[in-house]
């Protein structure tokens, strides 16, 4: 499962930023920096402030004067387009260069850091001109004397707080939509993967954004993000994380009466019926868990098989498992690289060596560093088969974030429908059959924002369509129309005639 790779050389520059605000690089009050290390190599790749509340007072009031101002606020729809589309054409341009920094700091396939780069042009693409269809009512039912009218108007100071595994394309979700309904933003993103949300601010720069629109502040999520959440400045938070920390962040919004947008956990059930094109099914079960070392809210953790042909897939999916290339990310034909970061890394051994002593049967991969010659740092994790799974275990329970499959057995609809659902998250699912009747009647019954039928992933990321969970995997939608309302307030004006 090795690739032969060339040992990496040793890191030369360190990515250095200070905070963004008003459109100018600010030394942070704190005068605290912290080092993000390389996943592959345990070298330092990037230094950002370690801000605290003083930093991020500076960022929220820069974000509320150009709210209050105006200028930005009423804006042209045109003037917003514009900056949108601009951005879209800027990001193409600049793909293999923000592509490159995603790999190094996330540690996924430099391919997929591609695909992230031309995702988020498309969602870019898709708010500019969602931006020039925004419509009120009007309506004269009510009296006959007067004219009702709905207007949308901004919603405010967003806080957004974003998470490392797709760095880029989570904060494109929240701030285009916020830029299309004429907000402003304070943006803290994930210490592990900063660069890029640095060098979108640029990018919006560069397209026409004014200052103050978007400012950055980067350091720790209980002093910089909750500062965020509690702030009277603050509007609205957009986040996504763990459903730990989206229940933290109600908690703490619950005395302003913040608006909500959260995007968090998952346990996804991928559900393989009998009639099932195998051809299709196990691939895309493989890339439905194991894409960007299974460090995806919306992985194929749980996978249901029927039992008239779970051994046929099992014997097949583990000899595609053990066919993963495993190893530099740069290497184009790597297929996984390594974990984020430590913590991650004994999190998800933990949870391995719990699924054998809650009695589940280890097929393939387990506990231990996965050693890659040459990068003997590098954060390795075999990837990881469990069988004999109950739906009780914490193993098909909790969100691992890991490469971690576990596989349960079902004998018809009925069953299949019971377990896909008896989890408290819902985010995603997917159904692989070739009955549109089963396929439909699943989809209906399955408690998740979005099912996909026979794939997984694929399209699943599709800006024109509304995303987001059902239970405790979130509240409120990311793009897709719906993902603009979640930045609009809707007025209603009465006007007597005369």
């Amino acid at each position: 499962m090795t690739t032969q790779l060339t040992p990496p050389q040793s890191q030369t520059t360190i990515r250095t930023y200070q905070n963004f605000i008003n459109g100018k690089y600010i030394s942070p009050l704190s005068g605290v920096n912290y080092e993000r290390k390389s996943p592959l190599t345990g070298e330092t790749i990037v230094q950002i402030p370690w801000s605290n509340q003083a930093d991020t007072d500076v960022a929220i009031q820069a974000a509320r004067q150009v709210f209050d101002d105006g200028t930005w606020s009423t804006s042209h729809a045109r003037v917003r387009h514009d900056i949108l589309r601009k951005t879209a054409e800027l990001l193409t341009t600049k793909t293999s260069e923000i592509a490159a920094v995603i790999c190094q700091e996330v540690g996924r396939p430099i391919g997929m850091c591609i695909g992230e780069v031309q995702m988020t042009a498309q969602v870019f693409d898709y708010f500019a001109a969602l931006t020039l269809n925004l419509q009120g009512e009007s309506t004269t039912q009510y009296d006959r004397n007067a004219i009702g009218l709905t207007v949308h108007e901004p919603v405010g100071v967003v806080g957004i707080i974003t998470p490392w595994n797709f760095p880029l394309l989570l904060v494109a979700w929240k701030i285009a939509p916020a830029i299309a309904a004429g907000c402003t933003m304070v943006v803290k993103p994930s210490e592990f993967t900063p660069s890029t949300a640095f060098m979108l601010a640029e990018i919006l720069s560069e397209a026409g954004l004014p200052d103050g629109v978007i400012n950055i502040v980067t350091g720790d999520g209980p002093v910089v993000g909750e500062h965020l959440v509690e702030s009277p400045l603050v509007d609205k938070i957009a986040f996504t994380g763990s459903t730990a920390v989206g229940r933290r962040i109600m908690a703490k919004g619950a005395p302003t009466l913040k608006r909500m947008s959260l995007e968090l956990g998952g346990k996804s059930p991928n559900i393989v019926f009998g009639d099932a094109d195998l051809s299709q099914a196990i691939p895309g079960a493989l890339f439905g868990i194991y894409i960007n070392s299974g460090q995806v809210c919306q992985a194929g953790s749980r996978l249901l098989l029927h039992e008239s042909i779970k051994d046929v897939f099992i014997e097949q999916f583990l000899a595609a498992t053990q066919t993963f290339q495993i190893g530099n990310p740069t290497d184009n034909t790597t297929m996984m690289g390594p974990v984020i970061n430590e913590i991650q890394f004994e999190r998800i051994q933990n949870y391995i060596q719990l699924g054998e002593k809650e009695g589940a049967k280890l097929l393939i991969g387990g506990s231990g560093r996965y050693l890659v010659p040459g990068f003997e740092q590098g954060l390795f994790i075999k990837p990881t088969v469990f069988d004999h799974v109950t739906n009780e275990m914490a193993i098909a329970q909790e969100e691992i974030f890991g490469p971690v499959l576990s596989i349960m057995t079902f004998k018809d609809k009925a069953e299949a429908l019971q377990i896909a659902n008896q989890t408290m998250y819902g985010l995603t699912a997917a159904i692989w059959t070739k009955n549109l009747d089963t396929a439909f009647k699943m989809a209906k019954g399955i408690r998740a924002g979005t099912v996909w039928v026979n794939s997984y992933h694929t399209s699943g990321l599709e800006p024109t369509m509304p995303y987001g969970g059902y239970k405790q995997s979130g509240i409120g939608r990311e793009v897709g129309k719906n993902g603009l309302e979640e930045y609009l307030e809707t007025k209603a004006i009465h006007i007597k005639l005369a």
